[in-house]
């Protein structure tokens, strides 16, 4: 994530587990924080990763509620990779947008931030 994307938009601490698949097979993660636009993991030591490949993020929140995001290698250091998110299923961006919703505590925040990503 650039550092426009920290500014505009809230990266919120979420202690979670998720699965992220890609090229080098599927690997648990521990979610470090989450924002509109990305994510922060950490990863198994082991895991590979490739800067140019497609990545899946799947976080299940409850077993009817989860959050699916297409995701691209934005950096890594040490066990904690950055991901940008370029795609969200509709379903996947209201769960999003309630659990940010639910941290802010105020919805015009989350309609700022929602107009920046409209607009970026």
């Amino acid at each position: 994530m650039n550092s426009g994307d920290r500014r505009r938009f809230t990266r919120i601490p979420v202690e979670h587990r998720a699965r992220l698949a890609g090229p080098g097979g599927e690997h648990e993660v521990r979610l470090l924080d989450i924002s509109m636009r990305g994510v922060l993991v950490e990863l198994p030591a082991s895991a590979p990763l490739n800067p140019a490949a497609p990545y899946l993020l799947q976080i299940t929140l409850s077993p009817d509620c989860q959050i699916q995001m297409e995701l691209t290698l934005i950096h890594r250091r040490d066990n904690n990779a950055g991901f940008h998110c370029h795609h969200i299923d509709l379903d996947s961006a209201a769960h999003l947008r309630r659990l940010v919703e639910l941290h802010l505590g105020d919805s015009r925040l989350l309609e700022r931030e929602l107009g920046e990503l409209m607009a970026g």
